[in-house]
């Protein structure tokens, strides 16, 4: 793997806590800028609530017009069950959920340019225009009600597959809030959900640890929560891809 133009992580302690099936690409790439990567999946991503449900409408999904996929887990989940080849126009909310669409066999055509979230989705122009189409946005249990409920406001008729489930992980993190002075320099998240479930297992004592250590997150909106859970130093990456992670750990070790 080519190194990249910026500063190495020079043998820097990186807490990756993706769900451990999504971690392998970010922790080689840490460990090809010269890292060490921490594995602590602070999510596990387990089935939804009503599987039956989410794929009917999956099953249903010629009968829209764009499906709209949250997240590389939606994606995972939903693809095996859809028609092919669909006749729907895709849209994800990232490069991630890109890769994994097209990783699918399918092709996006509805990507954000400003920014990898709902917001970056709806000021997009082929989502502006949605009166009368019908949209199947594909996503986890209890996921953000902005894209839908802005989607339902211009005109479209909004239903959604939910195609899993986010669950705090069982895990003993005493050991690692013990080593961690000695092994963690910078920690990278990649969801609210994530971030909030780290500071639940980390109890007290490592909460405090946490708020004195660099957290990458991938966007403002995470960064403002995050600095409201008492985190000091919180850098925000360019994207969610796993390039745009690794240079901001790169960024926070140099500042």
């Amino acid at each position: 793997m080519a190194q990249a133009d910026y500063g190495g992580l020079r043998g820097a302690g990186v807490l990756v806590t993706r769900p451990a099936h999504q971690a392998d690409c970010l922790c080689a790439l840490v460990e090809a800028h010269g890292g060490h990567p921490i594995r602590f999946p602070a999510m596990e991503i387990v089935d939804p609530t009503d599987p039956a449900a989410a794929e009917a409408l999956l099953r249903a999904a010629d009968d829209f017009d764009v499906l709209l996929f949250v997240s590389a887990n939606a994606v995972e989940r939903a693809a095996p069950k859809l028609p092919r080849p669909l006749r729907a126009a895709l849209g994800g909310v990232g490069e991630g959920t890109a890769r994994a669409l097209r990783a699918q066999g399918l092709t996006p055509t509805i990507l954000p340019v400003a920014s990898a979230d709902s917001e970056g989705l709806l000021a997009l122009p082929a989502l502006r225009a949605v009166r009368g189409k019908r949209v199947l946005i594909v996503r986890g249990e209890g996921g953000r009600a902005l894209l839908g409920d802005e989607l339902a406001a211009r005109g479209a008729q909004v239903r959604y597959a939910e195609v899993y489930r986010r669950a705090l992980p069982t895990v003993d993190a005493a050991p690692l809030v013990a080593a961690w002075p000695r092994q963690v320099q910078v920690v990278v998240t990649t969801s609210r959900e994530i971030l909030d479930n780290l500071v639940d297992l980390l109890g007290a004592a490592g909460r405090a640890r946490l708020g004195e250590t660099p957290l990458v997150v991938v966007n403002e909106r995470m960064a403002a929560h995050a600095r409201g859970l008492g985190i000091r130093r919180v850098i925000v990456a360019t994207g969610a891809g796993d390039e745009a992670l690794v240079r901001a750990a790169c960024d926070a070790l140099e500042a």
